[in-house]
């Protein structure tokens, strides 16, 4: 797309916008016709896209409640539609929802839904099925997006196409709020989700957890013009770096999502690949330490290693150089509020060791990691060994099976490797893991004044106020949390050149986990 990538030199396709906004969109604007007018004229329906992917295990399940990571929600966005879709300007657009208002002071919301929008099993989408779909995220769940909708009171049904939710207080953000990849919308009653029921393009012919998927496009025209085009999806697990490098390079997959950032130029030279970068949007690398356990309860061990971590030697030697400096919050400088005045925490080993002999550090620490995690986590983890030596502590780095890392490790060791994806907003990024009682605070930080504070700040309609908010919230988490990001990467997606549809986005890979929804053969 012309407005928002450019070839350079490399042979890499660059995001070139500009820092995203992020300014909450009314959803009077049709989602589905960002393509050029010579784009939409030359998509073609056909052919079988095969997608070559990290980011799942054999545990994976199609319950929207489940997902943890990015197979599951490229599964998930063939056979359903959420509310509200990013586009690639990172704005909130309609996608179930035809177009919603808020009330003065943003605590209650009107979405009007689309009619004549029907599921797999015939079934007309209607209120009742919004209403179900969200409400299977609230109450007695386990699902990660319940602290997401904990501001939720009450939605009510207003007619059979439209649903009031009220919220214990504004959100000016509430549109965002509704695309976490959690929230997709499924018929009324809905228990079984091993067989897809769902208003997208697809319907699943073959599910092999940890092994592949096989879906294929519905007999009709989709509801979205010019979307669902592939006769059939493959998606195969390659969790293998190298592996996905070669498949698509010897084209046995037409596109990979996680490319190795240490081979992406020379990818991007072969005549038969094109490279997807989208800059500093990417996933938040970490380490995270459980700040309810000794010794990582001592703010000066958790600084210490903070001080002690080399960020930018991993970036330049993991990562290849396509990352930016992380400042242990998940924030990234391509969304709004991101507070670009506050310090970076540099490399300082005299610091480090200040911290370490101020915590009274004896004994080693050992740090679990694994490819499960994320590609160079082991490496990462070795490079963040050797750095804090330097301030006079023994870091042990254990290496851990990949497989069923999500359910044994992360969220239940000590210190860990783990990365974050991106969310479209400030408040969802912390509020999905560093309030008191997010499902995923992976580091176990709590502090109630943090809690008050970003609950604020979500319903501050002031602009320079909700920045000064954010502002704080991203210093606290600094300053006194127990997770290490030292990397914000780059997305890096790398496909054969037949392919259209790949283009940069600032929230996930693969067009928004979206390729096989959005992509066409030439």
């Amino acid at each position: 797309m012309a407005n928002f990538e450019t070839q350079s030199e490399s042979g890499i396709v660059l995001d070139r916008r500009q820092l995203i906004t992020g300014a909450t969109a009314l959803g009077l604007s049709a989602a589905f016709g960002s393509m050029s007018a010579l784009a939409q004229s030359t998509v073609k329906k056909g052919g079988t896209l095969r997608l070559g992917m990290e980011g799942g295990s054999a545990s994976d399940s199609l319950d929207p409640s489940t997902y943890a990571d990015a197979i599951a929600r490229v599964c998930s966005l063939m056979f359903w539609n959420q509310l509200v879709e990013i586009d690639a300007k990172g704005n909130a657009t309609p996608e179930l929802a035809e177009s919603w208002e808020a009330k003065p002071g943003a605590a209650e919301w009107i979405f009007n839904i689309r009619k004549g929008i029907a599921f797999t099993s015939g079934k007309t989408l209607d209120a009742d099925d919004v209403i179900f779909s969200l409400n299977m995220h609230r109450g007695e769940t386990k699902s990660p997006a319940k602290g997401l909708l904990a501001q939720i009171t009450d939605i009510t049904k207003l007619s059979a196409n439209q649903i009031s939710i009220k919220l214990s207080g504004g959100n000016a953000d509430l549109p965002y709020v509704l695309t976490d990849y959690h929230l997709m919308i499924v018929p009324n009653g809905t228990k079984d989700f091993s067989k897809p029921d769902g208003t997208g393009a697809f319907t699943l012919v073959e599910w092999q957890p940890g092994v592949r998927v096989v879906a294929k496009r519905k007999p009709g025209n989709y509801w979205k013009p010019n979307r669902g085009n592939f006769d059939t999806v493959e998606l195969r697990y390659i969790l293998d770096a190298p592996a996905r490098t070669q498949a698509v390079m010897t084209g046995q997959v037409d596109a990979i999502n996680k490319l190795d950032p240490k081979t992406a130029t020379l990818v991007s030279k072969a005549p038969n690949v094109t490279v997807v970068r989208t800059k500093a949007a990417g996933n938040r690398y970490s380490f995270v330490a459980h700040r309810d356990k000794t010794p990582y309860s001592n703010n000066d061990l958790i600084l210490g290693l903070k001080y002690g971590i080399d960020r930018q030697k991993i970036i330049n030697t993991v990562f290849g150089g396509y990352a930016s400096l992380g400042n242990d919050h998940l924030i990234g400088p391509t969304l709004k509020y991101y507070d670009a005045s506050q310090p970076q925490r540099p490399h300082d080993p005299d610091k480090a060791a200040f911290h370490f002999k101020k915590a009274g550090v004896t004994s080693p620490l050992e740090l679990l990691v694994s490819e499960g995690a994320y590609s160079g986590a082991t490496d990462s983890g070795v490079l963040f060994q050797e750095s804090v030596k330097k301030a006079g502590t023994t870091l042990d780095v254990k290496r851990v099976s990949g497989d069923g890392y999500w359910d044994n490790v992360w969220l239940k060791q000590p210190f860990s490797a783990v990365y974050w994806s991106p969310r479209p907003t400030v408040d969802m990024q912390v509020s999905t893991t560093f309030l008191s009682d997010a499902a995923w605070n992976d580091t176990r930080w709590k502090r109630p004044d943090f809690d008050k504070l970003v609950v604020a700040a979500r319903a501050e309609l002031n602009e320079a106020k909700r920045a000064k908010m954010y502002s704080d919230a991203q210093h606290m988490v600094s300053d006194d949390g127990g997770m290490i990001c030292f990397a914000v990467g780059d997305f890096l997606d790398a496909h054969a050149k037949n392919l259209h549809g790949l283009e940069p986005h600032p929230r996930f890979d693969l067009s928004d986990n979206r390729l096989p929804e959005k992509g066409w053969f030439a």
